[in-house]
């Protein structure tokens, strides 16, 4: 099983602002779907509270420090270990977010999909740093939209580069 991060970030890291996306980008949106269909997608409480619903035709793993919570169509685990080995079964799955789980999950992803928002944007939640020299750009789709919102953005796949024995 390979563990991929899927994640729309600003040129400043930003991911969120007030448990929401700080753009309006449906591309972006239609473009995760077709990424994690059909996959088990992992995601924080948070996370899950702000898309509100499970999403048609993926599995929704939620991660939580509440024992007691139960969210109906959701597999819920207590940690991320805990949340990975529920996905075994699944050839790619995907890390969602939010910032907590993106900053455990990143020394264990194989592949990272980020939308890049080719724009500084004021938010709450942010993604790691991390060092683009242990990963290998795959693909690039440079892209634009004028509505809702004028927006600049690209679809870029890193995979990890593997450290040859």
């Amino acid at each position: 099983m390979s563990v991929s991060i899927i994640v729309a970030m600003s040129r400043n890291h930003t991911i969120g602002i007030k448990n929401t996306l700080p753009w309006r980008c449906p591309e972006d949106l239609k473009h995760f779907k077709a990424q994690t269909m059909g996959h088990h997608m992992i995601m924080g409480r948070k996370t899950f509270d702000s898309i509100g619903k499970t999403l048609p035709g993926r599995t929704t793993v939620v991660v939580t420090r509440d024992k007691q919570l139960m969210i109906e169509g959701c597999l819920m685990a207590h940690s991320l270990a805990e949340a990975i080995d529920l996905c075994s079964e699944d050839e790619e799955t995907f890390i969602v977010g939010g910032a907590d789980i993106y900053a455990q999950s990143l020394a264990l992803a194989d592949r990272l999909y980020i939308t890049e928002i080719q724009q500084d944007v004021e938010g709450d939640a942010h993604f790691p740093a991390f060092d683009k020299s242990a990963w290998q750009e795959i693909a690039r789709e440079v892209r634009s939209q004028e509505s809702p919102q004028p927006l600049h953005y690209h679809f870029v796949t890193y995979q990890r580069i593997k450290e040859s024995a």
